[in-house]
């Protein structure tokens, strides 16, 4: 069994018998993925690789193919309810939309006259506003292309579908890096990397945030960060960090770590049912199998 058992309840979740198998390997530092719930593959990055790869599952168990080579060292990924993956790319600091025909849309590049820091992770609201962590991870040698720092914060924003109306939300974190909103999208949860900890925001009809309160902490002795985040269809949050994928309780318990071999980035939900658990975690993409479901982005 892959897993540190916390409370009894992590079973009810996840289950008694954790399983992670290896997909693919031989990357460079795996992030982002997204599951397509129509045309059935997964989309993820490999941002030190400069590449975007797409599994695909069949009869042999699945294949990886080059999805978009250079790729700007893209990090975060994700879809928005027509079902076109917007994605953040450390090496230009900019937010990009893929269109159904494959051409690129450019979402955000900067904040007032100042470039972002390096956009890294994404979530789209059900009326299609984009939010997105800004820290400057992507303006280092070893997770994008060395160069200054134009702002003097690190933080999280709103965009609109359009790309207009930048709006930032919040400006006093150290290393903001995943996000996830609740199910009924009434919270917005924010985690920062250095810090080790998750924030919990509610938002406003307005697509504003308030509060900001520290929600819980991610301990652990292991390698591993708080990065990806994500709620199941029964407001669990799941969240990387020491040994593996953090599964906490909608009122902040944790229940337990899903034990992955390489330290996660990132994960996701997909397959037919839901309950695959995708894990992007240095240079492999891995998989899981639990009993809560995660929901379709659309």
């Amino acid at each position: 069994m892959s897993a540190e058992i916390r409370d009894e309840r992590f079973r009810t979740v996840v289950g008694d018998d954790v399983a992670v198998e290896q997909l693919g390997t031989g990357f460079v530092f795996t992030e982002g993925p997204t599951w397509h719930p129509y045309e059935r593959h997964l989309t993820f990055s490999d941002i030190i690789g400069k590449r975007m790869h797409r599994w695909t599952p069949n009869d042999g168990g699945g294949t990886v193919s080059v999805f978009r080579d250079p790729s700007n060292m893209a990090n975060g990924n994700t879809y928005d309810p027509e079902g076109r993956m917007v994605t953040c790319e450390h090496a230009t600091s900019r937010v990009i939309r893929t269109e159904p025909d494959g051409s690129i849309t450019v979402l955000a590049t900067h904040y007032g006259d100042k470039e972002l820091n390096s956009p890294n992770d994404i979530v789209v609201k059900r009326d299609g506003r984009i939010y997105f962590t800004d820290p400057p991870s992507g303006r280092s040698a070893q997770y994008g292309v060395e160069r200054d720092q134009e702002l003097d914060f690190q933080g999280f924003f709103r965009v609109d579908p359009d790309g207009g109306n930048l709006t930032l939300l919040a400006d006093d974190f150290e290393r903001p890096n995943g996000l996830c909103f609740s199910q009924d999208e009434s919270k917005l949860f924010v985690n920062d990397t250095m810090r080790k900890h998750i924030r919990a925001y509610g938002v406003k009809e307005d697509g504003t945030v308030g509060g900001g309160d520290v929600w819980a902490e991610v301990t652990g002795d292991l390698e591993g960060v708080p990065d990806g985040m994500k709620t199941d269809s029964a407001d669990n949050v799941f969240c990387t960090g020491p040994g593996g994928v953090h599964v906490f309780t909608p009122d902040a318990v944790c229940l337990g770590v899903i034990r992955t071999p390489e330290p996660p980035a990132n994960f996701t939900w997909g397959g037919d049912d839901m309950k695959s658990l995708f894990i992007t975690a240095r240079t492999s993409l891995y998989h899981a199998r639990v009993n809560i479901p995660g929901t379709k982005l659309f």
